[in-house]
């Protein structure tokens, strides 16, 4: 399979932390947002020490300083190469932190900074997890607690150590902030997760028709794809009949229809989506 090179991840970890740093330092921070993690965390700090220092303590000396001993630890449990692309994510997002200038991007509507801060945030994490990387934070430390605490998942531990993140920011800035925090985190998720798997969204078609070579012919035919069949009994009439089983792009699937449609209109389909395809003619896994 062919492989992304190297140092494209590291292209991907710095597009994906710039982003991240403008949702936290554009959009969440001054709005007073907890979205769990350790930003959370320094958005906490920061707020908590404006009477100390002017201005409080900055966002990217706390993130970097927190994650920090985590590194340590981690090294130790888990080795250099499972933490080395989240110690440069880590750093470039703390580097992020510093350089972009404070600006309240949405001064008005916490709602608005809710939803597109959660889009941009989780574009950027997507980006991230896609270099396989994290930027440290609690899903280093959940690794960590995961490590001694088998019957766990880390994200499990994960969901625990951000929502007591998440409830610390309801005790400093309010219920009404924390409510709108978890629609932020919802978005995060929901954005991240089509980012890792948009790319590999197939449809999958199951087609059970007595004209099936027919079928199967044209769909080689027109799409290019192949189809295989499935030997199976049907249970009421004991018969036994051939089902087609075909997986094209979300694309192909109307021209797929409408070649059963052609063929056979008694012909029953099943069509049902597809996480993701590794193969010849569809996104091929990197390594």
């Amino acid at each position: 399979m062919k492989l992304r090179p190297a140092w494209m991840d590291y292209i991907l970890i710095m597009a994906g932390t710039s982003l991240m740093a403008l949702a936290i330092k554009g959009i969440f921070d001054p709005v007073s947002l907890v979205t769990g993690g350790f930003s959370g965390i320094a958005i906490i700090v920061k707020n908590i020490t404006e009477g100390i220092i002017e201005g409080g303590i900055p966002l990217w000396l706390t993130n970097l300083f927190l994650n920090i001993p985590l590194f340590v630890v981690a090294i130790k449990v888990k080795g250099w190469r499972y933490i080395a692309k989240t110690i440069f994510a880590t750093i470039w997002l703390s580097v992020a932190l510093w350089y972009m200038p404070e600006k309240n991007l949405m001064p008005d509507d916490i709602f608005l900074a809710s939803v597109f801060g959660g889009v941009i945030s989780g574009l950027g994490i997507g980006l991230v997890l896609m270099a396989n990387a994290t930027t440290g934070g609690t899903d280093t430390m959940a690794a960590i607690i995961q490590h001694f605490i088998r019957h766990y998942s880390i994200a499990q531990i994960m969901q625990v150590l951000d929502g007591v993140i998440v409830l610390a920011g309801a005790w400093v800035f309010g219920i009404n902030r924390a409510l709108y925090a978890i629609i932020c985190i919802y978005l995060v998720s929901k954005v991240s997760d089509g980012i890792l798997e948009g790319l590999k969204f197939s449809k999958l078609a199951y087609i059970i028709s007595e004209h099936y070579e027919e079928i199967a012919k044209q769909i080689m035919k027109e799409l290019d794809r192949g189809a295989t069949g499935l030997d199976a009994v049907g249970m009421y009439s004991g018969e036994k009949k051939e089902v087609l089983f075909c997986v094209v792009s979300k694309k192909e699937i109307v021209k797929v229809k409408d070649i059963v449609r052609r063929i056979d209109a008694d012909a029953f389909m099943i069509v049902s989506d597809v996480r993701e395809v590794f193969g010849e003619g569809f996104i091929e896994e990197h390594q």
